[in-house]
Parts: C-alpha cells; sequence; structure tokens
C-alpha cells in the first residue's frame, strides 16, 4: 500500500475504479503502444473483472479515445459506439 494513497471516495462517478483488476498493474500497461501491449492489457480486463462492463461504458460515455478500457481497444469502442449509432437510427 502506498503511504500517500488517497482513499477513493465511494460517492464519486468514478468509485467502481478502485475494484478494477487494473488496479494492481502500472497505468501505462493500459495505455500500450502495440498490439502486443493492447493483448497483454485485454487479458487483464478479462479475468474475470468486476468491474469491466462498467469500465466499457464509462469510456464510451466519455468517449475516450485512447488505452484499453473494459476490455476493449480504441479501435474496438469506436466499432460499438458506430454500431450503437446504427442501431438507435434503425430501431
Amino acid at each position: 500500500m502506498q503511504v500517500n494513497a488517497t482513499v477513493p471516495d465511494n460517492d464519486s462517478a468514478t468509485a467502481w475504479m478502485a475494484e478494477g483488476n487494473c488496479r494492481n498493474y502500472p497505468p501505462a500497461v493500459f495505455f500500450p503502444s502495440d498490439g502486443v501491449g493492447v493483448d497483454r492489457a485485454r487479458k487483464i480486463c478479462n479475468q474475470d473483472c468486476p468491474v469491466a462492463e462498467t469500465c466499457l461504458e464509462y469510456a464510451l460515455e466519455h468517449r475516450i479515445e485512447h488505452g484499453v478500457w473494459g476490455g476493449c481497444s480504441e479501435r474496438e469502442r469506436r466499432r460499438i459506439l458506430k454500431r450503437r449509432k446504427i442501431d438507435v437510427s434503425v430501431g
């Protein structure tokens, strides 16, 4: 545990982040520069992360363009958003 670690505010919109598998890794792991790094981050997210779905929805809602969130890369999130836009316009 870090000596100067801040206790997360359980009422904040991002309190869920304290429960993610990513909390045990440096942030740089989730902002890779190559496909191998994306695969590594995706595996961490997909190992029964209790907040993966919330994480992905957060990234989609806030249009976060960089990094792996909820097990999805930037490209995958763009596809999801495009698909949702098409579904809304069709439905």
